[in-house]
């Protein structure tokens, strides 16, 4: 069973549900560490005092906010956990909405809120009534001294918890200048017809970090003692006419599928150089 992160009370008016929260998501990635160039052996970070010119233990560390130049205010843990608010125990719901008008740009990590003992029931009633409305649920959350605002939303095994950004934390976009660009209707067309062939059911499965399996090949390369060379990336130009580069991508998405090639990266049985991406440069436009 997946490590609990948060447990309380999940409320909506006066009803009161047990809960406890796990992560859903983490990412997966090869972690590499530091090492000394002569030696190889790994750079380690102490914790160290230069007033007392010692490394120092981790329990001798406290909080400091500075609020001048080498000006601290301390805290301690018991002094942070006085000031929680009640949210570190009770997630309160606060309104509902349809999950439809949310930005997915607000979305941060995600967790499964699962009920604990003597909630099963309050919690079904409350994600069938989420489901069969339509709406998700918009609540406050403090956890790793943070108040988070959370929105809860129905899934096919439960209910599933998002922590967002605040709207002072979301960074304004730049302008992308379109507003003078003209479209043809054609134009429109083809590019609709693109959208309608490739589209296709979400699979995540299908999907995969193919920087992460290319490392993964270059170190079994390595440790066979096979040298490391770089393929050649397509070279990327801007699109002069739109039009023609519309009805070419059209023509290879109805053209029969062709078989994929050998994959470059994966290291040979016998010694030799295991091939790895070369950066090229970008699409422009």
């Amino acid at each position: 069973m997946a490590s609990t992160v948060w447990k309380g009370h999940l409320t909506f008016g006066l009803i009161s549900i047990p809960v406890r929260m796990t992560t859903a998501a983490r990412s997966e990635r090869i972690s590499f560490n530091q090492l000394h160039k002569e030696c190889h052996t790994r750079v380690k970070q102490p914790l160290f005092c230069p007033t007392h010119n010692r490394i120092i233990e981790r329990s001798e560390v406290v909080k400091g906010y500075e609020y001048e130049k080498d000006q601290y205010v301390l805290f301690t843990e018991e002094e942070l956990d006085k000031i929680e608010p009640p949210s570190a125990r009770v997630m309160e719901i606060l309104e509902f909405v349809k999950l439809g008008e949310v930005d997915p740009l607000y979305f941060d990590a995600s967790y499964y809120v699962a009920p604990d003992e003597g909630g099963v029931k309050a919690y079904k009633l409350l994600m069938n009534a989420m489901e069969e409305s339509g709406y998700a649920a918009i609540a406050k959350l403090t956890m790793h001294q943070r108040e988070h605002i959370v929105v809860i939303r129905p899934s096919s095994k439960g209910l599933t918890l998002h922590t967002m950004f605040y709207s002072n934390e979301i960074r304004a976009a730049e302008s992308s200048s379109t507003d003078n660009v003209e479209l043809k209707d054609q134009e429109r067309k083809l590019a609709q017809q693109l959208i309608e062939n490739l589209a296709v059911p979400f699979q995540p499965e299908k999907y995969h970090d193919t920087y992460q399996d290319n490392v993964r090949a270059v170190i079994a390369a390595k440790l066979k003692g096979q040298e490391v060379t770089e393929v050649a990336q397509p070279h990327m130009a801007p699109v002069i006419d739109l039009m023609e580069a519309l009805k070419k991508s059209l023509a290879e998405r109805q053209a029969p599928a062709k078989k994929p090639p050998v994959r470059a990266v994966e290291p040979a049985a016998s010694a030799g150089p295991v091939a790895v991406p070369k950066r090229g440069k970008k699409a422009v436009g």
